[in-house]
């Protein structure tokens, strides 16, 4: 009923403002304006496709039109202000979509990861300042700068002579992932030569976060020079980086908080020497250089080309061991739910409440297990580590170059063409970063062991160094590089008529990537070494669309896409960490999409009302989890994942009275399952085929972000220069992400349909409803003269950010269900996982701009 009678609200205020909406056309002029640079034109032609006003008088001349301006930016579009913000807290994701369904770029370049279509934005992370300067397209809008995504499509102009002139230094003090945060930045502007210079610097640090046993430790850089070569050219050149190291939070299973008695546990950390030390640790270290050049060929036309290199790391670190007991204190025998006997019970239970050695990593007993086995092997003595802390290392190198070509062709036609290249060569390789007190490790598979004794070459990670001893820095147990290629090539044509604007575009693509093994591993000798077989997919991509202009402020629109994807390279391979092996049928992923609704783009209110419904086939997946039965790691190979996101979005900003603003935004939308799914199963160490299944999927819901979000907030802005808001927030339909093992036949296999077993083995579980309560509050001072540190007009910044003033300490984002999964036992052995938000959170900011 709530929810039902908030919709109401947000439509009786559209209506009313609709009707209090002057119907009188604007009026532009269709004389074109050189412009400084040739991006500058690309940004601001972004979103052609719906209008809004942006007239001033000066802009009015003889050879005035009767065309209705077109829209600036999705960056005041007040659902994507609620999306961006707002609901962020509870993982929300726009339309459901995956994030690999959005785009981002910087000067030009694509940012995202060919291996699996994320993008990596803590490569730039603390360098807010200067990344201010940022379009966003929402949805099938048409884009001058690329063709874009279905989700949303980002663009960053980062150059030196874009960033305002000014320095600045600040100070953030925050009790959510970072304390504390110093940053600089210098910019010069361009001079009289055409220089201009941008630098900036971040430190971010955290001994201890919200969380118990998480850390933070970054750096952030950022460099840029422009050079201005005559009226036509602009040469920009842009390094950046944030190496960066964070200890991590855990999801745990319910049993756990609740022995636990706080949403704050974290199964990652332990004591070590008086100090908590985190097992799972995150290092990223991948800077980029961009070289951008702009030629503007005339007052119509531009050229637009953009090259990069980056190489660098990133790393997660956890727990090895061999012939060792599972120092995860997670592990199902130590909970007290798996044993039966009620004196044992009782004793874990007391120990799990009172006890970190049993509650977290054990670090001493890790250690004490290391240096009491004195071995000789492979003809080295020495204490033989039994446990180990190594990383998962991606080295990632990327080489990519982008051209785009726009020109205006009279005064309704603008057509823009473009071409990419992207080169992508991960190394994937894990290495021993500490021996916990012993001299050596061996690199053996301990699973391959248990199938034939007899044969020593089973258990070798590489046969071209059997036995091998490692020690900290040394790779081990898997090493392989995966190549990815992909070109492709794209146009657009936009036309604009006094009451219509109409846009089509079309892509073209090659993607083709390959596994390379440099470990010849003893369980598949033949299918682990050298080069694979290139997997190549040619793809397309089509969208069009059109805005109806009603006058100068309301619009009615409607895009449509239709467009197939290569599917990214962790999707195909089986187990790359070890062979060639992929999936029995690889295919491109084909995706349908419609959007459609109105904006409503007034002096003293904004709105925009979206319908959409999108259709994805044909989408695979591999997942890798270890497998009580078979006493291994077991690959899940999933293929024919089909599904359907449906829904709305609203959003309004108002300002009723003077200075007070009103803002609310509605997200409304149902992300499901609509076929059976083929799962494939394998182990890592038999090249085999275990079994085949079908995946009763079918209206099951996708999991992992809120398919409900709502948002009412008020600010008010004071002419003193200070402003206040708070903001309430409410979440319903979280769904649990699901098991696929847990909905095949075999896993209610002998059970009574309509069972209690039956039901709590297939029924998916709904998350509960949350809300949160934000406020938000800033003050500018503009320094007196006698203060200033330079002639400029120096101004100092306050603001506090506190979220979940309420302390909802209940709010769980993100909960899956454990793939390991018992059917013949125990089905809830392996119960599911939670990860739990902050509660009440703040970051307070002061800095000083001169």
């Amino acid at each position: 009923m709530t929810k039902t009678r908030l919709l109401i609200f947000f439509l009786l205020i559209s209506i009313y403002s609709i009707a209090q909406t002057k119907t009188s056309a604007s009026k532009k002029t269709d004389n074109f304006k050189p412009v400084k640079d040739t991006l500058d034109i690309l940004r601001d032609n972004v979103a052609n496709n719906i209008s809004t006003i942006s007239i001033d008088e000066n802009d009015l001349g003889d050879g005035v039109s009767q065309n209705v301006s077109s829209i600036l930016t999705a960056g005041r579009d007040p659902f994507l202000i609620a999306a961006a913000y707002n609901f962020s807290a509870l993982r929300f994701r726009m339309r459901g979509y995956e994030s690999d369904l959005s785009a981002v770029y910087i000067n030009g370049i694509s940012m995202d990861n060919l291996d699996n279509g994320f993008t990596p934005f803590g490569v730039w992370g603390g360098l807010n300042d200067v990344m201010r300067n940022r379009d966003v397209s929402i949805g099938l809008r048409p884009n001058t700068y690329a063709f874009g995504d279905i989700a949303t499509t980002t663009f960053f102009d980062t150059r030196a002579s874009k960033q305002r002139k000014q320095s600045e230094v600040g100070y953030v003090f925050s009790n959510r992932n970072f304390q504390h945060r110093i940053d600089f930045t210098h910019n010069t502007g361009i001079s009289k030569k055409g220089w201009a210079f941008s630098l900036s610097g971040t430190r971010r640090y955290a001994a201890e976060g919200y969380f118990a046993g998480t850390t933070y430790d970054g750096w952030s850089w950022f460099a840029a020079a422009d050079k201005r070569i005559g009226q036509n050219h602009l040469l920009s050149l842009v390094a950046f980086g944030a190496p960066t190291t964070t200890g991590r939070q855990g999801t745990a299973v319910k049993e756990a908080f609740d022995l636990v008695g706080t949403t704050n546990y974290n199964p990652f950390w332990g004591w070590q020497n008086g100090k908590k030390r985190n097992a799972n640790n995150v290092r990223t270290d991948q800077p980029f250089l961009i070289l951008t050049h702009d030629f503007r060929i005339n007052n119509n036309s531009s050229l637009v080309t953009a090259v990069n290199y980056s190489s660098g790391d990133r790393a997660s670190s956890n727990l090895d061991w061999y012939r060792a007991d599972n120092p995860n204190p997670l592990y199902y025998r130590y909970l007290p739910s798996y044993w039966e006997d009620p004196n044992l019970k009782a004793q874990l239970t007391k120990e799990w409440q009172t006890n970190d050695d049993v509650r977290q990593i054990n670090w001493n007993r890790l250690y004490d297990a290391n240096r009491a086995q004195q071995e000789t092997f492979n003809g080295v003595t020495g204490k033989r580590s039994r446990y180990v802390q190594f990383e998962y290392v991606t080295n990632a190198t990327k080489m990519n170059a982008n051209t785009v070509y726009n020109t205006r062709i009279g005064d309704h036609v603008e057509i823009t063409s473009g071409a990419t290249y992207q080169y992508q060569k991960n190394h994937n390789y894990k290495k021993i970063i500490d021996l916990l007190g012993g001299d050596y490790y061996v690199d053996l598979n301990q699973f391959a062991e248990r199938i034939n004794a007899n044969n020593p070459d089973l258990p070798q990670s590489n046969l071209l160094n059997p036995n091998r001893i490692v020690r900290v820095g040394d790779d081990y147990s898997y090493n392989y590089d995966i190549t990815i290629k992909r070109a492709s090539g794209w146009a657009q044509m936009l036309l604009k008529y006094n009451k219509l604007d109409f846009y089509a575009a079309i892509e073209m693509s090659n993607t083709s990537f390959f596994r390379n093994g440099n470990y010849k591993n003893g369980l598949f000798p033949t299918n682990s070494l050298g080069k694979s077989a290139t997997q190549n997919f040619n793809n397309y991509a089509f969208k069009t669309g059109m805005t109806y202009k009603l006058n100068g402020r309301n619009y009615l629109f409607a895009n449509v896409a239709m467009l197939t994807r290569a599917p990214f390279f962790d999707n195909v391979y089986l187990s790359p960490r070890l062979r060639h092996t992929t999936q029995d049928v690889v295919s491109s992923e084909e995706v349908n999409s419609l959007e459609a609704g109105y904006t409503l783009n007034a002096p003293k209110i904004k709105i925009r009302l979206t319908g959409y419904y999108t259709e994805f086939k044909n989408q695979m997946n591999v997942m890798t989890f270890f497998h009580d039965t078979y006493l291994n790691l077991v690959n899940y190979g999933i293929t024919g994942i089909n599904k359907t996101h449906a829904g709305g979005e609203f959003g309004i900003e108002a300002r009723p009275i003077a200075n007070v603003v009103v803002n609310a935004a509605a997200a409304v939308g149902r992300f499901y399952y609509t076929s059976s799914q083929n799962a494939t199963t394998t182990i890592d160490n038999d090249a085999s085929v275990v079994s085949r299944d079908v995946v009763f999927a079918k209206d099951y819901y996708v999991g992992g972000t809120p398919q409900e979000a709502y948002s009412f907030g008020i600010t008010y802005r004071s002419p003193k220069f200070w402003n206040v808001g708070l903001t309430y927030n409410f979440f319903d339909a979280m769904y649990v992400e699901i098991n696929p093992l847990r909905r095949t036949a075999a896993a209610v296999q002998g059970l009574t349909p309509g069972s209690d077993q039956w039901k709590k083995i297939l029924d998916q579980q709904k998350l509960p409803a949350q809300s949160t309560l934000d406020l938000y509050a800033s003050y500018s001072w503009k320094l007196p003269r006698k203060l200033s540190v330079n002639k400029n007009s120096n101004f100092l910044f306050f603001s506090l950010s506190a979220t979940n003033l309420l302390n909802n300490t209940s709010i769980i984002p993100f909960a899956f269900e454990q793939l390991r999964f018992d059917n013949i036992t125990e089905y809830d052995k392996f119960p599911r996982r939670y990860n739990y938000n902050f509660g009440v959170n703040y970051a307070a900011t002061i800095s000083l701009r001169f």
